[in-house]
C-alpha cells in the first residue's frame, strides 16, 4: 500500500520508456520495499532535477537527451560519472544529490563476461553520454585501438581526444574486430528505427557487434549480426545490469540473481 512513507524513485528520458518501471516495481514488491518508481520526460531538465531534490525523490534514473545537461545541477558528481562527464544515476540523501554512471559499470562487466581481449580493434559509432561510458569502459579494460565515429566532428574529436584515440569521419575501407553502437540508430520508434548503425561490409568483417539500444532487443544490428553468425551483446543485457546498480544504490539492497531475472523477464514482457 502506498502511504506518506513511500518512497519515490523515477527517470527522466526523453522518450520514457517501460522496463525501468516494470523492473524496479517488480523488485520492490517481491522484496517487500515501500518504494515506487515512476518515468518521465520533460522539456526543463534544471527544474525536473531541482524538483527531485526539493520532493524528496530518493532516486532518478537520467537517459538521453539528459545525462550531460543535468550536471550542474547535482552537488556532487562520483569519480566515474566525472571522468566520463556523463551521468545516468541521481541519488537523493536528504536533498544532497550525487550522480553517478552505471551505464560504465555495466559496460565493464559485459566486457569481462563476453571475454573481449584487449588486444582487438574497437569503432565506437556515437559521440553521447552513453558513448563517452563505453569509450571509457574499453579505455580502463587495457584496449589500445579503438577508433570513434560521430557524424558531430566536434565531439568526435573531442570524444576520442579525452581518451588517447583517434577519431574518424567516416567508415569506407574501415574495419575492427569489434562493432559498438552507442547512439538512437535501431530505437523502436525512433526516426532510424529500421536503419543499421554501421555498414553491412563493416559488419561482415568483425568479429562481435555490441548495441547498446535497449528497445528493442532485437535492433537490426544485433539481428543482421546474428544472421552473419556474429558474437552479438545487446543493449537488453546493458539495461538489466545498470538497472540492478541502480537499484542498489536507491534502496542499499541488492537483490538474488534469480530475481534479478524474473524481473528482467518481466520487465520485457511489455516494454512499450
Amino acid at each position: 500500500m502506498i502511504n506518506k512513507d513511500t518512497q519515490l524513485c523515477i527517470s527522466l528520458a526523453g522518450r520514457p520508456g517501460n522496463f525501468g518501471t516494470r523492473f524496479h516495481n517488480y523488485l520492490y514488491q517481491k522484496l517487500g520495499l515501500n518504494y515506487i518508481y515512476k518515468a518521465f520526460t520533460t522539456n526543463d531538465i534544471e527544474h525536473a532535477v531541482k524538483g527531485v531534490r526539493a520532493l524528496g525523490i530518493r532516486g532518478c534514473a537520467v537517459s538521453m537527451p539528459f545525462k550531460e545537461s543535468c550536471i550542474p545541477f547535482l552537488d556532487e558528481i562520483s569519480v566515474s560519472a566525472q571522468a566520463i562527464e556523463s551521468v545516468n544515476t541521481i541519488v537523493n540523501d536528504n536533498g544532497y544529490l550525487k550522480a553517478y554512471n552505471t551505464d560504465y559499470i555495466a559496460i565493464v562487466k559485459l566486457i569481462e563476461q563476453y571475454q573481449l581481449k584487449p588486444s582487438a580493434s574497437v569503432i565506437v559509432h556515437g559521440s553521447g553520454g552513453m558513448a563517452k561510458a563505453v569509450v571509457a569502459a574499453f579505455k580502463n579494460a587495457g584496449f589500445k585501438h579503438l577508433k570513434v565515429y560521430a557524424r558531430n566532428r566536434m565531439t568526435g574529436e573531442y570524444l576520442a581526444n579525452l581518451y588517447g584515440y583517434s577519431y574518424v569521419a567516416n567508415l569506407d575501407n574501415d574495419s575492427a574486430d569489434v562493432l559498438v553502437n552507442a547512439t538512437p540508430i535501431g530505437m523502436t520508434d525512433g526516426v532510424a528505427a529500421q536503419s543499421l548503425a554501421f555498414p553491412e561490409s563493416l559488419i561482415n568483417q568483425a568479429k562481435t557487434v555490441f548495441d547498446v539500444v535497449a528497445l528493442p532487443a532485437q535492433t537490426p544490428l544485433i539481428q543482421y549480426a546474428e544472421r552473419q553468425s556474429k558474437q552479438v551483446i545487446s543493449g537488453a543485457e546493458v539495461i538489466v545490469l545498470q538497472a540492478v546498480e541502480q537499484f542498489a544504490l536507491y534502496t542499499l539492497q541488492r537483490p538474488s540473481e534469480a530475481l534479478i531475472a524474473k524481473a528482467a523477464e518481466f520487465a520485457r514482457s511489455a516494454t512499450s
